[in-house]
């Protein structure tokens, strides 16, 4: 087992632990972007956008202030938001329409947040080393996200 799916797998113990028996996603949001703030290493920014009147809004996050309302299809966020999918941006400075909040990112990668079929938000997150995130990390978010949804309301 790789390093990476091994921490996965701890973070993903650590989030059940914190999530069972609390439904309300603000305050699920902030855990779990608390939880990968404290265990991921080289990231800068981990946040949660929900999806309020058209537009993804700022929600729970650790890191520097951010953008507080991004539209669907604008910056890295919004892309990922308007396709559905999973978005690994490994240069920040090379994704066409990318929203600099802090200076300091370099990569990032962005999970849609999906019930249903239906777009809720994003989970966000900012490194300041380029290419920080692979396909690992993909898998091990995605998952995350899912435990997520699964026990918020």
């Amino acid at each position: 087992m790789s390093d990476k799916k091994k921490l996965y797998s701890r973070i993903h113990a650590q989030a059940d632990g914190l999530l069972t028996g609390e439904t309300d996603p603000i305050a699920n949001a902030a855990n779990l972007s608390a939880l990968l703030f404290m265990e991921l290493e080289d990231v800068n920014w981990v946040g949660f956008y929900f999806l309020k009147g058209g537009e993804l809004v700022l929600g729970p996050f650790q890191g520097q202030p951010a953008c507080v309302r991004i539209g669907l299809g604008q910056g890295v966020c919004g892309t990922a938001g308007e396709s559905r999918q999973t978005l690994i941006v490994d240069n920040v400075d090379q994704f066409e329409g990318h929203i600099a909040c802090d200076g300091a990112s370099q990569s990032e990668i962005v999970i849609p947040l999906l019930k249903d079929g239906s777009l809720l938000g994003v989970l966000d997150i900012d490194s300041p080393r380029l290419a920080r995130f692979d396909r690992f990390d993909q898998h091990g978010l995605e998952s995350l996200a899912e435990l997520y949804l699964a026990r918020s309301d």
